[in-house]
Order: structure tokens, then sequence, then C-alpha cells
């Protein structure tokens, strides 16, 4: 399973692949998230972590939005999550849950080495208290750039990051699923005696280019809300070729994972829906694993995912 990186992750767990979005698994969550409580309980303005003489030491130049020159004399004592603002941006200020595009660069603080060129076509995360993101710029404006220092925890080494702020989208307004428009090609699913499905991509027609839902079949339980520690079983393919990457029914067994906790597009066609049902989900790129080539074979893909919801549980 595969939880959309950066924001849902503790800081002190954050391990550079998961900052950059990489991940051995296909589907639309993973393993490493943060505790939602927690999340709710902060406040996003207070999550800004305090400078240190770690973060101070960084010394970086260059323009917001392109890669940074760090210098910083190795080895650096990276012993707790310190944040320094490095540029002040004049954008509008970011609030709990927005989406936020960004870029970064990573550094081995006991060397000075580039642990991850500097990268900003990664999908939007939600920004959230508890995460590295609300820890290196909390409500901060869009345009800021930020060095932040996280030390090693579990098998994560100490890392330093610059992150820029770049872009920032409302919530509400973020990957929001839509019903089909008139004529449009959708998917066909078909079941087999064991209740598992089977998707059919409609032959040479263009995927739509935003979050497309239909529900195939009601159901007359709870409704999901934002937030929700959801069970369901799900069956995933590329809308590019039909392939297969993931499926809950193929491994017996259904996933639980709250819906803040998955990609933007999955997440959001979970909200609002009943227990019971059973739907359909197209997914575009920037709502999934985003546009740029990622090493689960999933970045720049549209995706499909037949979904069958079992249970909600406040979170």
């Amino acid at each position: 399973m595969r939880v959309r990186p950066l924001a849902t992750l503790s800081v002190v767990a954050v391990a550079l692949l998961a900052l950059a979005g990489c991940s051995s698994a296909g589907s639309p969550s993973a393993s490493g998230s943060a505790d939602p409580a927690a999340s709710a309980a902060a406040s996003l303005c207070d999550s800004v972590a305090a400078s240190g003489a770690a973060s101070d030491a960084v010394s970086v130049t260059g323009d917001v939005g392109s890669a940074p020159t760090v210098t910083f004399t190795a080895p650096l004592d990276v012993t707790g999550v310190q944040a320094t603002t490095v540029v002040k941006g004049t954008g509008p200020a970011v609030a709990d849950g927005d989406y936020v595009t960004i870029g970064y660069a990573g550094y081995d603080p006991a060397t000075g080495k580039s642990l991850a060129d500097y990268k900003s076509d990664d999908p939007p995360a939600p920004m959230v208290a508890n995460s590295i993101l609300g820890s290196a710029f909390g409500c901060g404006t869009v345009g800021s750039r930020a060095v932040i220092t996280v030390p090693a925890a579990n098998s994560n080494p100490a890392a330093v990051y610059v992150i820029d702020l770049l872009s920032s989208t409302p919530a509400a307004q973020w990957c929001q699923p839509q019903a089909p428009a008139s004529g449009a090609p959708m998917p066909t699913v078909t079941w087999d005696d064991k209740g598992v499905p089977t998707v059919t991509v409609p032959s040479g027609q263009t995927p739509p280019t935003s979050v497309t839902e239909q529900v195939l079949t009601e159901g007359d339980g709870d409704t999901v809300q934002a937030g929700d520690s959801v069970t369901l079983n799900y069956h995933g393919i590329k809308w590019s070729d039909g392939t297969v990457f993931d499926s809950s029914w193929t491994r017996g067994q259904p996933a639980t994972f709250t819906t803040s906790q998955v990609v933007a597009g999955f997440g959001n066609a979970l909200v609002g829906q009943k227990v019971g049902s059973q739907l359909v989900v197209v997914i575009p790129p920037e709502c999934g694993y985003g546009t740029a080539t990622t090493s689960n074979g999933l970045g720049g893909q549209t995706l499909v995912f037949v979904i069958s919801l079992q249970s909600t549980a406040r979170g």
C-alpha cells in the first residue's frame, strides 16, 4: 500500500526515498503514516520547527524554483528537527490541508554530498501539521525557501533538505471527483463468480483529464468522511495498456487506511461514498503519482481503480 509521502509522514521518520515519492509498491497507500489524530491536534501555524545551529549553518544561494547552491562544513551535527527560512515568499499563506507543490534537494550531513538532485515535478501533497512540510513552513507563504535538518530515526539516515514552496491550492479545489461527462468513455467492469473484477479500458480513447468516478452499485451504509479510516477492496490498472499493477482481491485481503494516506484522486473519490458501494475511478497523473517517471512505473500514468467499500470509521 502506498501513502502519499512527505506531508503524511512524521518528520523524524521520513526517509529520502519517501520524500522523493519513490516506492516499490504500486497501490494507493503504504506504511509509514503519521497519526491523523496527532496531526489534527496540532496547529499548522505552530508546527514550524525552531531554527538551530545545524540549520543555520547551511548556506543556500540561488533562485527559488531552481537548483540551489548549498554549502556547509561537514560533518554537520544533526540531533533534532530544525528549520531556517532562507527566503520568505511574497505569495499567499498556506492553510491546513492545502495541496502544495514543492522543489527540494537533499544532502548528507556527514559528508556534504548530494543525496537527491533538485526536483520539482512531484504531485502536490497536502500541507498538514506534524509533517516535514509543516515543520519547514507551517502556514508560511508561497515562494518561500527553507532549510530543514532531520535526524536519523529507525533505518532512515540523518539528512539536510532545502525545500521551496512553489504553489498552493485549497483542498476543496484539488483533484475533486466528478461524474463522467455525457458520452465520455469510461472503463467497463465485469465480475467473476468469486466477485473479483476485470476492468476493460475503452480502446483508442483519450482518458479523462480530471478525477472521474462512476458508482456501479450504491451501498446503504455509513458515509465516508474526510480523514476516515476505511476498509475496502481495490483493483488498479493502467489506462495506457490495461496492466494490473495491484489488487487487494488478488492478495485475498482487503486494505485499511485513512482517506488522507493515499494519493489525492483515490482519497477524494472515497469521501461522500456509502459503505457497500462499488465504484470505478479514473485518476490522471497529477492526482496520482505525478507526471514524471517513477520507480514504481506509475508516474505519468492515468490509473483506473475499482473499489468496493466495506467499512468506515471516524479518524
